[in-house]
């Protein structure tokens, strides 16, 4: 996020701070200009812009790291949503399903709107383990070279998918927990019949809480910056994906659609966010017959 933010500061957020809040030293001396850039400095050789230093915010001061990394993760959050929702929902998932009965009125207007009330509370609760990436304080690296030996830059994908879905199973079945479950996670689960459009409907604190192995595993072992971005991304879309409803493998081993969709229709099933490990190990798995929908359609 270092370099992103580096980045973003030299072609839009110096300007916008420097009109928003002006109060710096317009003048730009040859030492604050090595300071500044130095993250993506080590991937690309990029000049500051002549803003830089030309607001009271300085680009290192936390209330403004935090502004910025708040409306970063806001939008991008919204823009994947929005997007990869879009495309799934008018691509692959079945459209006959809006005749099913257990879907509601208006529902999918009903879950973007419950999606847009979460996402920004969601970045806001997000933004500290960025800063805690940005001030150095996570084993993030830059280049392959720096990896604790080779192979772990091939190992680092396994082994991220492996911690995320083991913390995820156990966030996501605690919260299933009859103390918690009324007023955290029950709101996700007004969607009998999800389409991708629920992937971020529900209680932002819900959200949040099943975001966070993505964000401790940074700050417990080393991940490659390149990585981590894409693993993000990657992590966004899936989130969307396994709101489907529609089959797209009957692995027995992915955690895809098909299983997520049982977990929307039963509840006590497929707490898994990627793989079903952790369901069987947890007596939690439930496989699909692949007529579940045709089944309850003519009840």
């Amino acid at each position: 996020m270092d370099v992103v933010l580096d980045v973003l500061d030299t072609f839009v957020l110096d300007r916008v701070y420097a009109s928003v809040l002006p109060g710096g030293n317009s003048t730009l001396d040859f030492d604050t200009s090595f300071l500044l850039n130095q993250h993506v400095g080590r991937y690309y050789p990029l000049q500051p812009s002549q803003w830089a230093t030309a607001s009271r915010w300085k680009r290192d001061d936390l209330p403004r790291q935090a502004t910025s990394l708040l409306f970063i993760t806001w939008l991008f959050g919204l823009a994947i949503y929005l997007i990869g929702s879009t495309i799934f929902y008018h691509t692959w998932w079945d459209k006959s399903l809006l005749q099913h009965p257990r879907f509601l009125k208006n529902q999918v207007r009903l879950e973007i709107n419950q999606a847009l009330f979460s996402i920004p509370i969601m970045a806001i609760l997000t933004v500290p383990f960025f800063l805690t990436e940005i001030r150095g304080w996570s084993k993030l690296y830059d280049f392959a070279s720096e990896a604790p030996f080779p192979a772990y830059n091939w190992l680092q994908y396994p082994l991220f998918v492996a911690f995320t879905d083991s913390g995820i199973y156990w966030i996501h079945r605690a919260e299933h927990h009859p103390l918690v479950y009324r007023w955290l996670h029950k709101r996700h689960h007004k969607w009998l019949v999800p389409t991708p459009f629920a992937s971020f409907a529900f209680n932002p604190l819900d959200g949040w809480a099943q975001s966070l192995p993505y964000h401790v595993y940074p700050i417990l072992f080393p991940l490659q910056k390149g990585a981590y971005l894409g693993l993000f991304v990657f992590v966004t879309l899936w989130t969307v994906l396994i709101h489907d409803a529609d089959c797209l493998s009957h692995s027995a081993v992915i955690n895809g659609p098909e299983c997520h969709t049982l977990h929307h229709l039963y509840f006590n099933y497929n707490y898994g966010q990627f793989t079903t490990f952790w369901d069987r190990v947890g007596g939690t798995y439930r496989k699909a017959r692949g007529d579940e929908f045709k089944t309850i359609k003519s009840q």
